[in-house]
């Protein structure tokens, strides 16, 4: 999947170094996609406090990145799954993929 502006994805928070506040989940919004480096976006991450806004955040599951909700996840791999078998149909059709 390719980030896009608007697209809303999880934003993992850092939590505490002591532990008080564990690292958790946030839903942001992505704002813009950096040209040239792949999967680096600016996002508006949800807080229960209010808006934050962060800038060039990388893909990971780490404490600071963020990554593709799960459904969003699961819809691209039946995606794929669908185009590998309508692939397989146009090949036994003798049709060029």
């Amino acid at each position: 999947m390719k980030p896009t502006v608007g697209r809303i994805v999880y934003y993992k928070s850092y939590g505490t170094p002591g532990g008080e506040y564990k690292s958790e989940d946030r839903a942001a919004i992505i704002t813009n996609v950096h040209q040239g480096e792949e999967d680096v976006v600016d996002l508006c991450v949800f807080n229960p406090g209010g808006l934050f806004f962060n800038l060039r955040v990388s893909k990971g599951s780490n404490g600071g990145q963020w990554d593709w909700m799960p459904y969003q996840k699961g819809q691209a791999k039946k995606t794929e799954e669908l185009n590998h078998e309508l692939s397989k149909v146009g090949r036994l059709n003798g049709q060029a993929e």
